[in-house]
């Protein structure tokens, strides 16, 4: 088949886009909480509200997936997240938002989203194969262009809270969603991979979800991917949505500076992985993988408890974000590699749902910490736990199966 490269970049497009407005959210509801109730503690409830249904939703949408189609899929969940997060701003507008509609209505989006981007990433190897192009630097471009589109939602969420307000925003993150879902629908019709699969003779959804997590169970380099990949997301959600707002909201003052650092960061971690996308078949991803989570881990909790000026952070994150790019392409291909094509649905939800199991309760934990224990404290301890997790990959045999 000739090589095609017009469904790989409807599939990169819909999904920048789609993290771009959720970058806006991203950004906005944290401030938008922190700004009208200055509850740490309560910025933490919305980011459990939203990713523990997204979690839930993960672990059980894998064989729906395949049997409802990888494209249909991905247009019916941006359609349905455009609904949940246009809802915020018209409530807020007619002056009868609560904090429970809030949490619902992001538990809502969360249930949503989390089918809509596993039918997405796990297109990928297809992708790959009908544009002719390596897996590794598909891989890399499917992050990269997430990472791209997170800078480019960083610094447009800063900009536009600051114009028009926090709750405001979330108007352009529905609006994200439609244009995705139309992408998607347009850009893969003609992709086999992406429409629906009939289920295995005697094959049910009980039987295809528990395939999924028995090839993780037995494969010990799947496991620890899911594991190591939990920890983090739990603590780095504690970052983002309650340590690093706090941090700036108290030392700074200004939307601006958390806009800047988010933007430094995702622009550093896309130049990391375009060059990882380049140049990292000809490097032994076990090393690379195992310095580049080191440096991801406890030096930017210590940066930022102790300086007072937004320039160390900043560069701290830039080379923060440089190490980042490079573990999600490697990552991915890995689990590509390993999992053949019937399974990667249920593997990569059952993956997608392991890796965020701990992530609703980051942020809800880091706004108790700060509450009882104070920002320096919180930071510090969080620091020195990435620190355990990132010596996992350094310490365990089964990590030298990457190569």
């Amino acid at each position: 088949m000739p090589a095609d490269r017009r469904p790989l970049i409807a599939v990169l497009t819909a999904n920048g886009i789609s993290v771009t407005g959720n970058s806006l959210t991203q950004l906005g509801v944290p401030w938008y909480v922190l700004q009208s109730t200055g509850s740490p503690a309560r910025a933490g409830l919305v980011a459990f509200c939203s990713l523990a249904p997204f979690a839930l939703s993960a672990m059980a949408c894998g064989p729906l997936i395949d049997r409802v189609g990888r494209r249909r899929m991905s247009v019916l969940s941006d359609l349905a997240c455009a609904v949940s997060i246009a809802a915020v701003p018209v409530l807020q507008l007619g002056g009868v938002l609560r904090f429970w509609m809030l949490c619902t209505l992001m538990a809502s989006a969360g249930i949503f989203s989390a089918p809509g981007t596993t039918a997405r990433q796990v297109l990928v190897p297809a992708l790959a194969e009908r544009a002719g192009a390596r897996l590794v630097r598909v891989a890399s471009l499917y992050d990269g262009a997430a990472r791209c589109a997170a800078m480019i939602g960083a610094a447009l969420g800063a900009v536009m809270i600051t114009a028009i307000g926090a709750a405001h925003v979330l108007l352009a993150d529905a609006a994200t969603f439609v244009a995705s879902a139309g992408l998607v629908a347009a850009g893969l019709r003609a992709m086999p991979a992406a429409r629906p699969a009939a289920p295995a003779a005697g094959a049910g959804y009980g039987h295809a979800l528990r395939d999924g997590f028995a090839a993780v169970l037995r494969a010990p380099l799947l496991l620890g991917i899911c594991l190591t990949t939990m920890a983090a997301q739990g603590l780095d959600q504690g970052w983002s949505s309650v340590l690093l707002p706090d941090d700036v909201r108290v030392k700074f003052g200004s939307v601006l500076d958390l806009g800047l650092l988010e933007t430094i960061f995702a622009l550093c971690a896309l130049a990391g992985a375009v060059l990882y996308g380049a140049a990292g078949h000809r490097w032994r991803r076990w090393p690379v993988f195992t310095v580049a989570f080191l440096i991801v881990g406890l030096p930017r909790f210590a940066v930022a408890a102790f300086t007072a000026t937004v320039a160390p952070l900043a560069v701290m994150m830039a080379i923060e974000g440089l190490a980042c790019g490079t573990l999600n392409p490697i990552r991915s291909t890995l689990v590509f590699e390993t999992v053949p094509d019937h399974l990667r649905s249920p593997v990569v939800s059952a993956m997608t749902a392991a890796g965020l199991a701990a992530a609703p309760f980051g942020g809800l934990v880091a706004g108790i910490l700060v509450a009882r224990a104070g920002l320096l404290t919180t930071m510090l301890a969080s620091g020195l736990g990435y620190l355990a997790v990132t010596l996992c990959p350094l310490v365990s045999a089964a990590w030298r199966q990457a190569g």
